[in-house]
């Protein structure tokens, strides 16, 4: 026998005290992490790459942090993908601690490849800065066999890189890591219908504009243009109205061109005795005209006093009170922002012959979207389109605005269908669809593309020379 038999290094008894020793002074110097298994679901069968993996379970550990100046690695960079944090952290773990408590809790769990050892892929979470590492190195043999054995694991860590995986652990202060990480796509929500209601008067002396008749739709604007008409006399209310651009009108060169479609009126005025001029300007566009018509007793500017809900398209608008045979009614349209509700209404013929303040009347919004409103969606909850079969994970959701924010989107959501959360049961109508990314700070392509344009503008001709 080479070693000396009256001398006994590396019996259980001894494995075992130093074991009990470390484990110790991890539950007295240590942090308590949590640690949580990747969950493979599926891969590249060439590449062996992982192409979609979920976190679900965690089961908090003492660890030893064995950083003691701070994080490793390179910190916090500026490079040409924007700001970069690259921090490493390690940590000691007890080997005896991972495999009579986790282990035995992740040997029949689906999807996970390993439960013997932590695994590179796993995810730590560190409480002191609330954030996630993702284990890159286990090393298994430091201190290298005191006693004939090795007692701890050391983890080699660096700051997790989410990449649409499906973190749903069931704690907020893990899960919430990564809700404004990843794609994420907006939605703009109605709730249960309710029609909405405004209220006007009417025109007492003079007259007031009745309609606008457009003579030249003109070309070439990008933006609404202004709408001014001549002042009305003393005592009177100059008219105000606000103008439509279309570009399903090509123009003389095969192209689409923005031209004014309608111009609605705002306000019709009063004491108006001749026609009042009306001017186009602005919009970056040209050669629009129009011409005004008259009459008395129109209706006056249209006040919303409630925008009611579940609104798809501008409901149309009427106006009830004319008495005699002599007299018409006026109409108008209700503009709906993207959460459903109407906020203003504007007058598309004025009327005639009004002796009392008209009764607006504003269309109701769509059966569709009755019945549907109720409920709040909850944070990481799938969510599924009744009609496009669509599912998404909840990033946040305000009941007040109704925007909802998702990630990790299977297909393409479709305008007015219902979406349904998977554990709330909530259940709304999707009446907007924003398909770029605006919660991310670090999505900023646009800001980057419009500044490098104001050096070198390829748009139109190549600055270096045509080839």
């Amino acid at each position: 026998m080479a070693l000396n038999p009256f001398f006994l290094q590396g019996t259980p008894s001894e494995q075992g005290l130093i074991q009990d020793l470390i484990n110790e002074q991890l539950k007295m110097y240590g942090v308590e992490v949590h640690y949580i298994p990747r969950k493979y679901l599926n891969k590249d069968s060439i590449l062996r790459e992982v192409v979609l993996s979920k976190f679900t379970d965690s089961y908090p550990i003492e660890a030893y942090v064995d950083n003691y100046e701070g994080y490793g690695g390179q910190g916090t960079i500026l490079s040409k993908f924007g700001i970069q944090e690259k921090d490493d952290l390690t940590l000691i773990i007890s080997r005896e601690r991972f495999e009579t408590y986790i282990s035995p809790l992740m040997e029949n769990l689906d999807n996970a490849e390993l439960s013997t050892r932590p695994k590179e892929g796993d995810l730590i979470y560190f409480p002191l800065g609330d954030r996630l590492f993702e284990i890159k190195y286990v090393e298994h043999e430091e201190p290298f066999y005191q006693l004939k054995k090795t007692y701890v694991y050391k983890l080699s860590c660096e700051l997790f890189r989410y990449e649409d995986e499906v973190l749903d652990t069931g704690v907020s202060e893990i899960d919430d890591n990564v809700d404004d990480d990843g794609y994420i796509q907006t939605l703009t929500m109605v709730g249960i219908a309710s029609t909405a209601t405004a209220e006007t008067c009417f025109c007492t002396v003079g007259s007031g504009v009745e309609k606008i008749y457009i003579s030249d739709m003109g070309n070439g604007y990008t933006s609404q243009p202004i709408i001014e008409f001549s002042s009305a006399p003393v005592g009177g209310i100059t008219a105000t109205g606000v103008a439509s651009i279309t570009d399903r009108y090509i123009n003389a060169h095969g192209e689409y061109g923005g031209k004014i479609e309608s111009i609605n009126i705002i306000n019709p005025g009063c004491g108006y005795t001749v026609a009042p001029w009306i001017t186009i300007n602005g919009g970056g566009g040209i050669g629009a005209a129009a011409t005004v018509g008259i009459s008395t007793g129109t209706v006056g500017i249209v006040t919303v006093t409630f925008g009611g809900s579940g609104y798809t398209t501008n409901p149309s608008v009427s106006f009830s009170g004319i008495t005699t045979s002599s007299a018409s009614n006026a109409e108008g349209v209700g503009y709906v922002n993207t959460a459903g509700i109407v906020t203003s209404v504007y007058v598309t013929y004025g009327g005639v012959g009004y002796t009392t303040n008209p009764t607006v009347i504003i269309g109701a919004p769509t059966a569709l979207g009755v019945g549907i409103g109720t409920g709040s969606y909850i944070f990481n909850e799938v969510v599924t389109g009744q009609t496009s079969g669509t599912t998404a994970r909840v990033k946040q959701w305000s009941g007040v605005t109704n925007v909802l924010e998702l990630g990790i989107v299977s297909g393409k959501f479709s305008r007015g269908e219902s979406l349904v959360g998977g554990t709330s049961g909530a259940k709304f109508m999707v009446n907007h669809i924003n398909t770029d990314d605006i919660v991310s700070p670090f999505t900023e392509n646009d800001e980057f593309e419009t500044e490098a344009d104001k050096i070198l503008d390829f748009t139109e001709s190549n600055p270096f020379g045509m080839p």
